[in-house]
């Protein structure tokens, strides 16, 4: 199956729209796993496996395993959630943004390594950035579009000179990712849930493409105006995917031996939020 296959399945399975981040951090782990690095596989594992039936895909960030030489331990994670739930698909949060030779060697580590059935990229560097990631048939790639964070405006939000006019930096982006630069149908954008008109405004320019939008759950995000802004649909078929994540309020739902069961009723809110406001 492709990743847009995957997606789909996962949405109509376990009707939701909610992306589980994995975002560990030892120093917020629960008190018989705190501070201890080598259990990120062990605390992962177990919110994967609570929360498995309730999500459209999961979503590793990469740093929070590099940082602690957890590399081996993401992979196992991979391999873990392939065999739990391969109905799901897996998100590398990795943000890449390298062209040539160099960009091929992570599409290899995105893929090959780890097994990711999509990837986050930065688009900045123009289209040799994201080429090489388009040569793995079926794999997806969001391209950072409209993040959530302040500092975006820095850039995503000037205008740029155009005979269309002067359309913002991140309006560009979605352009291009819903045009000439989407030529095997594998692109998606990130566009943040702080930003429900920034939504709006990428899903008509882009109205088919998978939108992952962070920002839901300790970020603030609003999940009923992220839903109305960036999901669209044609009776019972979704013709515009959102992929809603959200990372902290799930992981650390508890700081008690129940985390995981926390978390999957932390999980199951915001999926029912989430669904809730699709009818």
């Amino acid at each position: 199956m492709t990743f847009l296959d995957k997606l789909s399945s996962a949405e109509r399975l376990n009707r939701s729209l909610l992306c589980v981040g994995l975002d560990p951090d030892p120093a917020r782990f629960p008190a018989h796993l705190k501070n201890d690095a080598s259990r990120i596989y062990d605390f992962c594992a177990a919110i994967v496996e609570a929360t498995a039936d309730t999500a459209i895909a999961f979503k590793p960030q990469i740093a929070y395993f590099a940082a602690h030489r957890a590399e081996e331990q993401l992979e196992r994670l991979m391999a873990f959630m392939r065999r739990t739930a391969p109905q799901v698909p897996v998100i590398l949060d990795a943000k890449r943004g390298d062209i040539g030779s160099t960009a091929q060697q992570y599409a290899i580590e995105a893929f090959e390594r780890y097994g990711a059935d999509a990837v986050t990229l930065s688009p900045f560097m123009g289209f040799d950035s994201v080429q090489p990631y388009l040569q793995f048939h079926g794999k997806g790639a969001f391209l950072l579009c409209r993040t959530s964070n302040p500092g975006g405006d820095d850039l995503q939000n000037q205008r740029l000179a155009s005979v269309d006019g002067q359309p913002l930096l991140y309006e560009h982006v979605a352009r291009l990712a819903q045009g000439p630069w989407n030529l095997n149908g594998q692109l998606g954008l990130v566009v943040g849930a702080t930003y429900p008109a920034e939504i709006e405004r990428v899903r008509a320019i882009a109205p088919t493409l998978p939108l992952l939008i962070p920002g839901v759950g300790a970020q603030g995000g609003d999940a009923v105006a992220t839903v109305k802004a960036g999901l669209r649909t044609q009776g019972e078929t979704t013709t515009g995917a959102i992929i809603v994540n959200s990372s902290r309020a799930i992981l650390y739902a508890s700081s008690g031996a129940d985390f995981a069961a926390a978390a999957r009723l932390a999980a199951l809110k915001t999926r029912d939020e989430l669904r809730a406001a699709r009818t």
